[in-house]
């Protein structure tokens, strides 16, 4: 178990200070590059050049950002699997566990909070296919047990690679080959890695919308030709010449034969191609993220809202679980058996999606089964809707009787 982290103050000065703009050169070439690379194992260029992009990106900025806090966001609760001691023993452990643990960012000292942070954390694997924290553990002697809680360290993607198909840690900046991680010491979140898509997308983007700010920049205001039949350099000449500059053009010009000044229109007579493939890149980076375009679904089926409503609350259930499946395997069983040995798991953690999404119809389902006679399990069913067994001493609500009611 570790208690000591493994990246020194040294290490990441080192990798701020070694840090550029890996997005103000980017080309296809280059990017297709990096993404070959991020394949083959070689992380840092393609994580880097993620990073600025999802900084940096308005939708992308946007979409990421509430992707990962409607996750943070959600309630959590550890369940049992019985109703032995030891698993109420093990409930506990586990729930003063996540209450006390404590988050930060290995690169960043003022990021810091507590779980709902972690979440958030580890939810930067859905935009660069892993998220990966130091754990650092802390064993504290309670009043009548041992408890366990610990700091969870998110460390920046290009600390790792990945060439043998594991992840590895890279000791110092320049190192290309990495030390395996320690079982135990490090959680690893994989997520679907959007970012590679997104990367594209941004690119494919950003190429035509600096077309279209050159082309704004150079038509926004027309040239001004001024024509005079003074001989250059006299007075009469001079004079067409301030004129023509006064005029503000960014584009001018003077010319002998008659004086005479009119507008040179250089913009495009037909339909811009730029916003349309800025909008196209956009809506695929929207759906990308937080499922169907809205509007474009709206304008071609009328149903925009409810396909868009079903596809989030698919992607929050499915990240909910994917959340709790890997705390599951990677943090509560190693906790479980570091306080309580090998007497078995017997509680783990759940996140509880938000149960106001699609609950109308599952509702209906599960009315459905019933009226059919299928038996269902009642702990499945409270898991399924996010509710938790009543104590002891809770006050239950009863089915109000409609016998004699008109």
């Amino acid at each position: 178990m570790k208690t000591v982290s493994q990246i020194s103050e040294i290490r990441v000065r080192h990798s701020m200070r070694a840090r550029f703009n890996p997005i103000k050169t980017l080309t296809p070439d280059s990017l297709s590059n990096m993404l070959d690379g991020f394949t083959a194992g070689y992380l840092k260029s393609a994580a880097l050049t993620w990073e600025a992009i999802e900084r940096r990106d308005d939708v992308i900025r946007g979409v990421a950002s509430k992707r990962k806090k409607s996750i943070s966001r959600l309630n959590w609760e550890v369940l049992t699997l019985d109703d032995s001691d030891l698993a109420k023993k093990q409930k506990e452990a586990l729930e003063y566990f996540y209450d006390h643990l404590t988050t930060t960012n290995a690169c960043d000292g003022n990021e810091r909070g507590g779980f709902k942070l972690l979440i958030r954390q580890m939810m930067d694997a859905i935009g660069k296919k892993y998220a990966i924290h130091e754990m650092i553990f802390s064993p504290q002697t309670g009043s009548d047990s041992l408890q366990l809680t610990a700091n969870f360290r998110f460390v920046p993607l290009w600390f790792f690679e990945n060439r043998d198909g594991h992840l590895k840690f890279l000791l110092n900046e320049g190192a290309t080959e990495g030390v395996e991680l320690e079982p135990g010491a490090w959680l690893v979140t994989v997520g679907d890695g959007l970012m590679e898509a997104c990367s594209i997308a941004y690119l494919f983007k950003h190429l035509p919308l600096r077309d279209w700010l050159v082309y704004c920049e150079r038509n926004g205001m027309p040239g001004v030709k001024g024509v005079t039949d003074a001989p250059p350099n006299s007075a009469q000449w001079e004079r067409a010449r301030d004129a023509v500059e006064d005029f503000g053009a960014e584009f001018h010009a003077l010319m002998s034969r008659g004086t005479d000044i009119e507008a040179i229109d250089l913009s495009s007579r037909g339909e811009l191609p730029y916003p349309a493939l800025v909008s196209r890149m956009d809506r695929a980076i929207v759906a990308l993220w937080r499922g169907s375009d809205l509007a474009t679904l709206s304008r071609q089926s009328g149903t925009g809202a409810s396909l868009q409503s079903n596809e989030s609350a698919i992607l929050e259930e499915d990240d909910a679980v994917m959340i709790s499946e890997t705390l599951n395997e990677q943090v509560d069983k190693f906790v479980l058996r570091y306080l309580f040995d090998n007497e078995g798991i017997r509680a783990y953690i759940r996140l509880i999606p938000d149960p106001k999404k699609n609950i109308r119809e599952e509702l209906e389902l599960y009315k459905e089964l019933y009226n059919l006679g299928v038996p269902l399990a009642l702990d499945d069913v409270r898991e399924r809707f996010g509710l938790t067994t009543p104590a002891d001493n809770d006050v239950l609500l009863t089915k109000i009787s409609t016998e004699g009611v008109k």
